[in-house]
């Protein structure tokens, strides 16, 4: 399936129904005033956060979506029937943006959220609505009002527990392979990776937690370098991340630097989530030099430094289990301002113990 995480779309609401000039016509019944129905109501555009969609790649090839418009009305004061909605589905995580891609419409960040974006025209009036006491044949009938028309822009970004972050090549492919079924392309060269990539990570007894993998970023992301900046906004709405260094770099500082540098001037949050740092390529580094690496990046960092090896596995198990703590901790708090921002809300069975 190909990725797509940024699409321009075009959205009509339909018009209302035109109202109905008509007048009652029976035997023996020579005045019989206004009969003239309403039009119906014209179709609203919705857009709907659904779970069974991971990208915005089906807007590449539709970009126009109308709802119906309303029936005209009838005689016998008949009114028409409303036009029917229109619903867009899109991933959980989706932004809408005006055309302008910087004034935000709507975040849809929970499973089933739906936002109206284009509200249907009203109906016209029929004749019947115009009979006064001086004016009982009204020849009169309103048209139904125009649906609104508007240029949107979608921007997806993922929905994971854990974000995976550093140079390229520094083994995320690798590791998000080895933790979770995912199949993401493997190769000795950078830029193997050029769009996001979600896995799952299951630990036995239904504990799992979802990982978010991005292309490798480089000095300057920030400013559009590379392809990594294209992506950093997938991994806003992680619990922590992940920071990859590859074990087999002369200087694993200045490897380090530069992701932090990059995060922090990027903004949005990302230079204060939690992380937490891991040494990758234990198999190809010997014991010596990656603890001489692990002591300076300890010493730099002021915080405790994972060595891991994504190929054996070594080390990954412990890895994965801390990162769970981790998922599930923040998922509880989630759940926890839930209930506090509305104290009516109902507990609801999530498979999983908070």
């Amino acid at each position: 399936m190909k990725f797509l995480d940024r699409t321009k779309i075009y959205i009509q609401s339909g018009s209302g129904g035109a109202g109905c000039q008509s007048f009652r016509r029976e035997k023996f019944i020579q005045f019989g005033g206004p009969n003239g129905g309403d039009g119906g109501r014209g179709g609203h555009v919705f857009v709907e956060a659904v779970d069974n969609l991971n990208t915005l790649i089906d807007f590449r090839y539709q970009q126009h979506y109308k709802a119906e418009f309303g029936r005209p009305g009838e005689g016998s004061n008949r009114t028409g029937a409303d036009g029917a909605d229109k619903i867009i589905r899109v991933p959980v995580g989706t932004q809408i943006f005006e055309e302008d891609e910087e004034t935000l419409i709507a975040d849809l960040d929970e499973l089933g959220e739906q936002v109206l974006l284009a509200r249907g025209g009203n109906g016209g009036f029929g004749n019947a609505r115009f009979k006064t006491a001086t004016n009982r044949a009204p020849r009169r009938a309103n048209p139904g009002l125009d649906g609104e028309s508007r240029t949107i822009w979608l921007r997806l970004k993922l929905i994971a527990d854990i974000g995976l972050v550093g140079l390229p090549n520094a083994g995320k492919s690798t590791f998000l392979g080895s933790a979770s079924s995912a199949k993401p392309k493997i190769a000795d060269y950078p830029f193997t990776t050029l769009h996001p990539g979600l896995g799952v990570v299951r630990l036995g007894d239904g504990d799992s937690f979802v990982l978010a993998d991005i292309p490798g970023l480089i000095a300057g992301a920030h400013e559009g370098a590379g392809i990594g900046d294209r992506f950093l906004g997938h991994i806003e709405r992680c619990a922590a991340i992940v920071h990859l260094v590859d074990a087999g770099h002369k200087d694993v500082i200045a490897s380090y630097k530069t992701i932090c540098d990059e995060l922090a001037a990027y903004g949005n949050g990302l230079g204060e989530k939690l992380e937490i740092v891991v040494l990758t390529k234990q198999d190809v580094v010997d014991a010596d030099e990656i603890a001489q690496k692990k002591n300076d990046l300890e010493a730099y960092c002021g915080k405790e430094v994972r060595v891991i090896s994504a190929v054996t596995q070594e080390g990954l198990r412990p890895l994965l289990g801390d990162l769970y703590a981790l998922a599930k901790s923040a998922r509880a708090e989630d759940i926890q301002s839930q209930k506090d921002n509305n104290p009516q809300t109902k507990e609801v069975e999530t498979g999983w113990t908070p």
